[in-house]
């Protein structure tokens, strides 16, 4: 074999490498790895983006948000059928009853009357969960899928903090509070949709 058919085979095998490693590799946001894809409800899903919740000057948590297929719009985030899921990576500690009000009033700014009347009863569960959460610590991870059949469903660490609540309409009301026309953070949002990195 010729020297330079050899180092030909050699790069071309470093590229390949490279390029295996490079799809591989999850994408990391403030020292929090998110990984590419996940499996909810037996159903791959593919990072759709993510980003970091600045409040005022503070990083409170990092976002990831996994979806069958990709989608560049809110309003077909929320049309998606199928499993969905959010991640949220905390950046620092938080009480729950701060985080249950900051959740609580983007849910606010985000629906309309008869929508938050309708969703009253799920609405009111999801604000007891935070209230049972004396600190996210750091570290931890909250997770909100969504399940056909089930519905949503919110763990922290992997441990389920309530009963499943059942409508899509509930989940769709969470999701809005980064996805909706006055999302928490307006730099989050774009990120959450692939958008630019935030």
């Amino acid at each position: 074999m010729k020297p330079s058919s050899m180092i030909a085979r050699l790069l071309n095998g470093l590229l390949l490498t490279m390029a295996l490693a490079g799809a591989a590799t999850a994408v990391e946001i403030e020292g929090v790895k998110l990984a590419d894809s996940t499996t909810v409800g037996g159903k791959e899903l593919k990072l759709n983006g993510a980003g970091v919740r600045t409040r005022v000057i503070f990083k409170v948590y990092v976002m990831g948000l996994y979806l069958p297929e990709t989608k560049r719009a809110s309003s077909e985030v929320l049309a998606a059928e199928g499993p969905r899921r959010f991640t949220l990576s905390m950046l620092r500690n938080v009480s729950g009853a701060d985080l249950g009000e900051a959740f609580m009033a983007g849910l606010d700014k985000n629906s309309d009357q008869a929508e938050r009347t309708r969703l009253a009863k799920q609405i009111a569960k999801f604000g007891e969960m935070f209230k049972s959460i004396e600190t996210l610590k750091k570290g931890d991870v909250l997770t909100g899928d969504w399940l056909p059949g089930t519905g949503t469903v919110l763990q922290l660490n992997g441990k389920p903090l309530a009963e499943p609540l059942p409508d899509v309409a509930f989940y769709n009301a969470i999701l809005k509070i980064w996805l909706g026309d006055k999302p928490a953070d307006s730099s989050l949002k774009p990120a959450l949709l692939g958008e630019k990195a935030s």
